[in-house]
């Protein structure tokens, strides 16, 4: 534990964590995911006391402030991903002389694939004091209602938007032992499940949820095989995918046309043979030497 003047380190450099001399407040704030209702009470208290308040989109925000009948008496900025690099600078200046600032995105948690982190970095730079106050979350929501396992879990955030690049990340997770939960658009949402069919395999269970604590939330539960014909008439709104990990691997289940079957699937996806090769190797838990003479022995057979 980091005691009171004290330096201490962060990413990887000397970080100055006493507070001494700086009086300003970051307060990381969430916000409902859908029903107004679900905001905590704190929340208006601080929109209420802020000095600056730091929106994601300004307009939502007014809707919120007005929805939990509370008028910012603060500065309200806008802070999104066109403008963060720029506006961090400012925010922090505001923090170093002593102001309360607020940072509130359109759902959930500032810097949870959210604008936020930088200006949390920032702070920490200079030793400013940094709070949240806990929200609703999309990821943990959707985890839970999901039915698949929940006790280890990870978060991957939006895949990429183009199909070659989502598709290598997908092969890289397919070894994946941990449940998956990521987020996606409404207009992607059928050809990630598409893809992550083909490098996860079309019966691993999944959870479609969609608009979770709106109106119309919906959790469609299934194989992905299954999850992917059903999304191809159309899928709108706000939307978290979560995948079961991969079963345990049985190497003696495995022959070496087998391994050298699905080395030559990830070679055509365009991945180099040596980085094919250790993939497989995780994936199945057979040793790379085996999975390369599986490789050689292919080869010399036609």
């Amino acid at each position: 534990m980091h005691r009171r003047g004290e330096p201490c380190q962060w990413n990887g450099h000397l970080a100055n964590c006493d507070y001494e001399g700086v009086t300003g407040l970051l307060i990381l704030a969430g916000t409902p995911i859908g029903e107004i209702t679900d905001a905590p009470p704190r929340l208006a208290e601080e929109l209420a006391a802020a000095d600056v308040v730091a929106a994601e989109d300004t307009r939502r925000m007014w809707r919120l402030a007005n929805g939990l009948g509370v008028t910012p008496k603060g500065r309200v900025v806008s802070y999104f991903e066109g403008n963060e690099v720029g506006r961090t600078p400012e925010l922090v200046e505001a923090l170093l002389g002593g102001a309360r600032v607020l940072l509130v995105t359109d759902a959930g948690m500032p810097s949870v694939s959210d604008p936020g982190y930088r200006l949390v970095a920032a702070a920490v730079e200079q030793g400013v004091r940094i709070t949240a106050v806990p929200g609703p979350s999309a990821v943990l929501t959707a985890l839970a209602l999901s039915g698949l396992p929940v006790d280890r879990f990870c978060f991957e955030g939006f895949l990429p938007r183009k199909g070659g690049e989502r598709g290598s990340r997908l092969r890289d997770l397919a070894a994946e032992p941990r449940t998956m939960v990521f987020f996606e658009s409404p207009h992607r949402i059928e050809d990630s499940l598409v893809q992550m069919a083909e490098a996860f395999g079309g019966d691993r269970p999944a959870a479609v949820c969609r608009e979770l604590t709106k109106t119309y939330e919906e959790v469609r539960r299934g194989p992905l095989a299954e999850l992917a014909a059903w999304a191809a008439d159309g899928v709108r709104g706000e939307i978290t995918v979560v995948v079961q990990g991969a079963p345990p691997a049985d190497p003696g289940a495995l022959d070496p046309a087998e391994l050298a079957r699905r080395v030559a699937v990830r070679e055509e996806a365009g991945e180099r043979r040596k980085e094919a090769i250790a993939a497989v190797a995780v994936e199945t838990g057979v040793p790379k030497r085996e999975v390369f003479d599986a490789v050689v022995a292919a080869k010399n057979a036609g």
